[in-house]
């Protein structure tokens, strides 16, 4: 026991000696290990920085594209999203409505009814999207009442508000009134006028032309649909959908009803963002290529700068196998400081950023059009994500150990006379 005790505290102590003697040696150069830490830390820096502001506009994109109308979930009856007729509602009861309450961290629940309809004034008629909205829960998820150009938002009356280009297209304002014919509930006939209480204009061009809104129990008695729902937008945070999704999967019954996120909502959005995800691995992996390249090129710098003093001990008798240990040691510790510079470097840049994003509303008009038409906001944001940072240190830190094999490739294979000589 005494025995096995000394030799552990001799293997402690000879690996502290090697540890150390790796610090010094870092230290000896100081001119030498800037330089290394330098291009080790801009490596985590630059590919850190790259993957914020690529997944800062990404989640700007989809942000802007769930509050306009989506949400980032919603509930339907099963069968309904593949279907989206007014049979396939569902009763607005307790249990649904209740889950604002039920679930953490879910805002709210916003009902819609929804169906089409033939809007008509005179002898013109057009296509419509007709949607009935809780007045309030509505326009704290897409804020619609920002959005009226002319007249109110709704009151708890029998009336709507339409888009600016059914306005135009029917010829219609403020005041008017609008015919509605549609299909009801169970086939019962719907068919009633309304006045118009205001015009909207959203971002996209397709809404104005086919949306009118009017509170939802004005669209419950038209499709005579009385306490029935279409679809219940789940008002919630981004970072709390993974949560709250799988607890509304726990307790409602999915033989009744189905949960859809933004994903499943907006495929189109999602296979845009994994093909410009994949463009940006192409760039990340030809950056990684060139900061593999200077890392190399600095350690086949330092690697034959210390081949003379490799060859001396050598020939002194130091076994090749400590040189391995103490040099492999040397590039963990400049490829950890590396790393930890870096990291605190691109955290500061992003954190500085994430809370004041660069804003492009000082661009020409002309640039100004394609977020407006996009209906989002005119910044570039950075996603402020630990993640990134880990995924990007650990990234870098493990190309700087690769690398750091050449060196002990180096001592195998050196001649002690030839090393010696040559310097």
């Amino acid at each position: 026991m005494e025995i096995g005790k000394a030799i552990n505290s001799f293997q402690n102590y000879y690996n502290g000696m090697q540890f150390i003697l790796a610090l010094r040696n870092i230290w000896r150069n100081k001119k030498r290990t800037f330089l290394t830490v330098g291009a080790i830390a801009f490596a985590v820096f630059l590919s850190s920085i790259m993957s914020a502001f690529q997944k800062g506009a990404w989640d700007n994109i989809i942000d802007s594209s769930v509050s306009l109308f989506v949400g980032y979930a919603q509930i339907h009856k099963k069968g309904y999203w593949k279907d989206k007729i007014l049979n396939n509602a569902f009763e607005y009861n307790g249990n649904i409505k209740k889950l604002e309450k039920n679930i953490t961290n879910l805002d709210e629940v916003v009902p819609r009814i929804e169906s089409f309809a033939l809007a008509s004034a005179g002898d013109i008629t057009h296509g419509v999207k007709v949607i009935g909205v809780d007045l309030e829960k509505e326009n704290k998820l897409t804020g619609v009442k920002n959005k009226i150009i002319t007249g109110n938002y709704l009151s708890d009356k029998d009336e709507v508000i339409i888009g600016e280009g059914i306005s135009k297209k029917l010829n219609l304002t403020v005041g008017d009134t609008i015919v509605l014919v549609s299909q009801g509930y169970r086939g019962v006939s719907a068919a009633a006028k309304y006045p118009i209480s205001g015009i909207f204009r959203y971002a996209i061009p397709e809404f104005n032309k086919s949306l009118i809104f009017f509170p939802i129990h004005t669209a419950q008695d038209f499709f005579a649909a009385p306490n029935l729902v279409t679809t219940v937008v789940l008002n919630l945070k981004a970072e709390s959908l993974p949560e709250i999704k799988e607890e509304l999967q726990a307790s409602i019954n999915s033989e009744v009803y189905e949960i859809m996120d933004y994903k499943e909502l907006l495929p189109e959005i999602i296979q845009a963002r994994a093909l410009d995800e994949a463009s940006g691995s192409i760039v990340l992996i030809i950056l990684y290529g060139l900061i593999a390249f200077t890392i190399f090129g600095t350690i086949l710098m330092i690697t034959k700068e210390r081949n003379y003093e490799y060859g001396i001990l050598i020939a002194v008798g130091m076994r090749r196998w400590k040189l391995f240990l103490v040099t492999f040691l040397e590039t963990i510790i400049l490829g950890l400081l590396g790393v930890l510079v870096g990291v605190l470097i691109a955290f500061l840049v992003v954190y500085y950023f994430y809370y004041n994003p660069i804003d492009l509303s000082i661009l020409e008009n002309d640039a100004m059009v394609v977020y407006e038409k996009f209906a989002m906001k005119p910044v570039i944001p950075v996603a402020f994500d630990l993640d990134i940072f880990i995924n990007q240190a650990l990234m870098i830190f493990t190309i700087t150990l690769i690398l750091g094999i050449y060196p002990l490739i180096k001592i195998s294979k050196i001649d002690p006379l030839q090393a010696i000589r040559a310097s």
